[in-house]
């Protein structure tokens, strides 16, 4: 029979991303396109004691149905851990736990955004949210991604130009997948715009306590008196991302929509994984983990830009990156990046290219994306030396 798709789904492809993986899959082949977290950075022991011990003395609450809003426990102590840690969240805010950050994209999208509306993004960002926008058949307004953050004055002039502007999404920590971290004065500046335009901000915040090096940066949510920051966190990056655990931290009137949508798309996250995560920061060394996932990622960063420096140059240039997974690649303007790439993958090496994070993919692009976090040492080193040899050619 013929199948007739809905309007929100005829224009969808395939995660750029996703595809790449079947590549990927073959052993045989380095992949640099994945943001998985490093295989030794799972607290997998852990994770193992709380579950064993609550599925021996309590199995009915971690095994029963739950609240939509979330564990309890978990949503007063990340409620605290926030104000306390990173002064973000107010009397007038409430906390939703979300099955993975992209959800919160999703809820959000649904809760707020009418056919045609627009939605302002950084050019690039992240792939999983923009094609989340799309389905809900958004119109997507790129602003560009500067070595300090989205251009505000590019962001004010979209803003003027696009009266029916819904949302601003930004990635302000080591932006994925730029790892771009938006000055402070930037950040001011996106609050202030979009408190004169009255536009809302989602500020996804994933890699935000993976800093190697360089000064902390309050979230934009610390600014939010007027109640136009809904604020994306998630354990993904920091706990596992297969648990699939994230929190928005949003004003009650959003957060009160944001539940009933939760309530028709999965009834609530997954208890057990609630559980866990909950149990990990309160009763364990949650800062000493976090500072073992540093470590892990200081090493692993320096070592990629290093062999980038080595192999690489002077063909492909990148900016430094201060936290984060991954690293933004230039190729000279006369090199056909997409042509780059597939090369690179029918010499084993995968990267993921620069057009996938447009909001246009069909906009000139020269760059890619390659990610450190995942591939041994001698896998990067393999890679990143494949790739030099092709764009020094």
């Amino acid at each position: 029979m013929e199948y007739k798709f809905s309007d929100r789904v005829q224009t969808l492809k395939p995660s750029a991303i996703r595809e790449i993986f079947k590549y990927a899959a073959d052993p045989s082949v380095v992949s640099l396109s994945a943001g998985n977290p490093s295989p030794d950075a799972f607290p997998a022991k852990e994770i193992a004691e709380i579950s064993a011990k609550v599925l021996a003395e309590n199995p009915i609450s971690v095994l029963q149905y739950s609240v939509t809003e979330g564990y309890a426990p978990l949503r007063q102590h990340l409620m605290e851990y926030m104000k306390q840690k990173h002064n973000t969240g107010t009397d007038n805010d409430d906390i939703l736990i979300t099955t993975g950050a992209q959800q919160i994209m999703d809820l959000s999208s649904k809760a707020l955004v009418n056919e045609g509306d627009v939605v302002i993004c950084e050019a690039p960002s992240f792939i999983g949210s923009l094609n989340t926008f799309r389905s809900y058949n958004a119109k997507l307004v790129g602003v560009t991604v500067e070595p300090d953050g989205m251009s505000t004055a590019e962001l004010e002039q979209k803003l003027k130009e696009n009266p029916n502007a819904k949302l601003i999404y930004t990635i302000p920590n080591f932006q994925n997948p730029s790892g771009v971290t938006m000055s402070l004065e930037k950040r001011e500046r996106v609050y202030e715009l979009a408190k004169q335009y009255g536009v809302l901000i989602i500020e996804d915040n994933p890699y935000g306590d993976l800093r190697y090096s360089g000064e902390y940066l309050p979230n934009i949510k610390t600014f939010d008196t007027d109640g136009i920051v809904i604020y994306a966190g998630s354990f993904s990056k920091v706990i596992s991302p297969g648990m699939r655990v994230a929190y928005t931290i949003a004003p009650k009137p959003i957060f009160q929509k944001l539940v009933v949508c939760k309530q028709g798309n999965d009834v609530h996250t997954n208890i057990w994984s609630q559980y866990v995560c909950d149990e990990f920061i309160t009763k364990y060394d949650f800062d000493a983990h976090l500072e073992k996932l540093r470590q892990i990622y200081t090493k692993k960063a320096q070592f990629c830009m290093d062999l980038l420096d080595k192999y690489c140059a002077p063909a492909i240039t990148y900016n430094k990156i201060d936290g984060g997974l991954f690293i933004w690649c230039d190729l000279p303007k006369d090199v056909d990046m997409p042509q780059f790439c597939k090369t690179a993958v029918l010499n084993k090496v995968c990267v993921v290219p620069g057009n996938a994070f447009l909001t246009d993919e069909n906009d000139e692009c020269h760059s890619f994306r390659i990610n450190f976090s995942t591939p041994t040492d001698e896998q990067l080193e393999k890679g990143i030396k494949i790739l030099g040899k092709l764009a020094n050619a």
